[in-house]
């Protein structure tokens, strides 16, 4: 294999991708990624200014053709939104990456019905939604692909993050469902779950939290976003052409601890 025909597989010129929870974090990080790469990218989050803020960041590169919707995960009309602006700006979708999350904590024997709700609206009912709703463009693409950015917390005990954790367990499920009913139609589906990331979830907590989170991985340390794009790119670009159904665990080794 030549270098360029290597590059090639990752090359994602003229493609769509959607990615929700993309003005910081793992999911700005990815969409620096899926630009350098370059696709256009059409960003998601609840808030207007931060949508425009990451999509002027992003066309600040030399390839970058970026657009920011301001989109409430929990809101099946604005997940609609969100589909038919991508598509008239870059006239398809090509590439969804589920990222949005929230991480809302309660422990069992105290879980509220407004915060289950939020919970699972944003964490499980959102992503599925948005899929629905880019389905018959993802149908049309020749390179379609899904990404659920899951977490590592799916497979391990969670204590006070259950609804959290449960959620995104429910997403690997569905993530092998999309996989097989979709396979027919060339549209790949995975998932990747991330261990502890330098981002503002983890960056909330006490600094003896993080300690703690970075000890529960065998490489004895949390990740940057950064750490989170390549695997992203192999997932959603021809690189990846043969895999679909399947949870990559970019973790540093926390669920095999």
């Amino acid at each position: 294999m030549s270098n360029t025909t290597l590059m090639e597989l990752f090359d994602l010129t003229g493609r769509t991708a959607i990615v929700t929870g993309g003005t910081r974090g793992i999911g700005l990080a990815i969409a620096k990624g899926l630009v350098a790469a370059g696709a256009n990218v059409a960003i998601a989050s609840r808030k207007a200014d931060a949508c425009e803020q990451a999509a002027a960041l992003l066309n600040s590169s030399s390839t970058g053709n970026a657009i920011g919707v301001p989109t409430h995960m929990g809101d099946l009309g604005a997940i609609d939104a969100l589909v038919n602006s991508a598509v008239g700006e870059f006239g398809g979708v090509d590439i969804v990456i589920n990222n949005a999350a929230n991480a809302l904590a309660q422990p069992i024997g105290q879980i509220t019905p407004a915060a289950w709700a939020k919970s699972f609206a944003v964490n499980q009912q959102g992503p599925v939604f948005l899929v629905q709703s880019a389905l018959p463009h993802l149908q049309r693409s020749e390179h379609a692909a899904v990404l659920n950015i899951v977490s590592a917390g799916a497979f391990i005990f969670s204590p006070t993050t259950s609804m959290y954790a449960a959620a995104k367990a429910s997403m690997v499920s569905f993530t092998r469902s999309m996989a097989a009913e979709f396979a027919a139609e060339g549209i790949r589906v995975n998932a990747l779950a991330p261990g502890a990331v330098d981002t503002d979830m983890v960056r909330g907590n006490p600094p003896e939290f993080a300690a703690a989170l970075a000890r529960r991985a065998l490489l004895n340390r949390i990740a940057t976003a950064d750490e989170i794009v390549a695997p992203a790119l192999l997932l959603v670009s021809d690189a990846g052409s043969f895999i679909t159904g399947q949870t990559l665990l970019v973790d540093g080794g926390m669920v095999a601890r």
